[in-house]
């Protein structure tokens, strides 16, 4: 079985130019926790994911190793929410994320999955995004495909 056999297409995606909050709109009406990037012409130019969009908020190694009591001040890290959601949402996204193709094996996707700790991939065709694949997908796939008769 291929990634192509079970990949979702259609998949909602968003521009670098899109603000954060835009984006974050998108991820709760679909109930999604990642949004593909792309341009115009559909190539892919990253992924923002939920935790892309906290990431910000949090002080960095630098500013925590010197004060690590202040840097932990959580209403004020809460504070800077809208801010991030004003930003555009290439300054928050994953650039260059790992990709599989439709022709791939769906346990490879799975692999990867697994061994980067990813709940779903962009597959892509010849540069562009032609959709996603989930572990829920790779799942369906092989328990539809095994028969479910148990």
């Amino acid at each position: 079985m291929i990634v192509g056999d079970v990949m979702s297409t259609g998949v909602v995606t968003a521009k670098a130019t899109d603000t954060v909050r835009s984006v974050v709109g998108k991820m709760l009406s679909r109930h999604c926790g990642t949004i593909p990037v792309v341009d115009n012409e559909g190539k892919l130019l990253g992924l923002v994911a939920v935790r892309d969009v906290m990431i910000p908020l949090y002080p960095n190694y630098g500013d925590y190793i010197h004060d690590n009591v202040h840097s932990r001040d959580f209403e004020e890290m809460e504070e800077g929410y809208p801010e991030v959601m004003k930003k555009p949402v290439g300054d928050i996204m994953t650039k260059n994320p790992l990709t599989v193709a439709p022709h791939d094996p769906i346990l490879q996707a799975a692999s990867y999955m697994g061994l980067k700790h990813f709940r779903r991939i962009p597959v892509e065709e010849n540069g562009k995004l032609v959709g996603m694949i989930s572990l829920g997908d790779v799942n369906r796939g092989l328990f539809f495909s095994q028969g479910h008769n148990t």
